[in-house]
């Protein structure tokens, strides 16, 4: 058994989050730490994790990356992907491509690169706003216009398709385009 899905490595409520940052500061600082992308004024942090759909999902922010983070839950696993293999997870905003990670501390994860390299970043501060706003365009409410077109079509009898947000539509939302 991996150690996220082992009770003794999770924290309060079965979160696996502090193992995550745990994991990755030592990649940081063992792996990663002479790495030439490495952006200095940042560091490992886990934002926005939350249980969903029986599993945790996420953003995390490291010195090289920003990434969506899919983590198991106590009784949903995740399948391990091959090198080549991706799978996709429908969250309230779209459909993403997750890539596949196995560390042998953390067990199994799949991840999903967003910003990479992180070094247009001044601050972990500025860092962690993005990582914030990702979250927020995950999980909340996309775009109010497109939700208030789509009732009014509704009440209309009308169809209008249903559209997902991509990873570099992100980027769009973020800077209010």
């Amino acid at each position: 058994m991996n150690r996220v899905q082992d009770e003794g490595a999770r924290g309060e409520g079965g979160n696996p989050v502090e193992l995550l940052e745990r994991v990755f500061a030592h990649i940081a600082q063992t792996r990663m730490s002479d790495v030439p992308i490495l952006n200095p004024a940042m560091r490992v942090e886990a934002v926005g994790f939350r249980e969903w759909e029986g599993r945790w999902a996420g953003v995390l922010v490291t010195p090289w990356m920003i990434n969506l983070v899919l983590l198991p839950g106590p009784d949903k696993p995740l399948c391990p992907l091959a090198p080549d293999e991706n799978a996709t997870w429908h969250f309230p905003s779209g459909s993403y491509d997750f890539m596949g990670l196995n560390e042998a501390e953390l067990g199994t994860c799949h991840m999903c690169p967003l910003i990479s390299p992180v070094a247009e970043f001044a601050t972990h501060e500025d860092a962690l706003a993005v990582a914030q706003q990702i979250i927020l365009a995950l999980f909340g409410s996309i775009d109010d216009s497109l939700a208030a077109k789509r009732e009014a079509a509704s009440v209309k009898g009308e169809s209008i398709g249903e559209q997902g947000l991509s990873r570099r539509n992100f980027f769009a939302l973020l800077g209010g385009n």
